[in-house]
């Protein structure tokens, strides 16, 4: 399994989400470099480096709030395989997503993960 990014969560109401993309490009002097909407979960979700702003109203945040990154991985499958090998609980299976596929595991420690492969 190859990580290629860590990207760190943050979670923003949807009318604070322009002011905060502002933001966070100046402070980290990048871009926007991914956006999109995710509608069967009514998240909009805006990439800057290696933060992941996700807007959403809290009733729908509250499905996502738990898990803490998310790993950009080469290979879903492989990663599965891996870290189900070493002890990781598969909380959600690997399905579609507007990017590509994921899933979301639970480490040994509990920490809560999302695993992304990008198309």
């Amino acid at each position: 399994m190859r990580i290629r990014e860590v990207l760190f969560r943050m979670y923003v109401e949807p009318e604070k989400l322009e002011q905060q993309i502002l933001f966070y490009e100046t402070v980290l002097g990048q871009r926007v470099s991914l956006r999109f909407r995710y509608p069967e979960l009514r998240l909009e979700l805006a990439k800057i480096g290696q933060l992941l702003l996700i807007a959403g109203k809290e009733e729908h945040l509250s499905r996502v709030r738990a898990t803490a990154l998310t790993c950009l991985v080469d290979e879903i499958q492989d990663a599965k395989e891996s870290l189900i090998s070493k002890g990781a609980e598969l909380l959600e299976d690997i399905k579609p997503v507007p990017t590509g596929w994921n899933m979301r595991v639970s480490h040994p420690d509990g920490t809560i993960v999302e695993y992304v492969q990008w198309r």
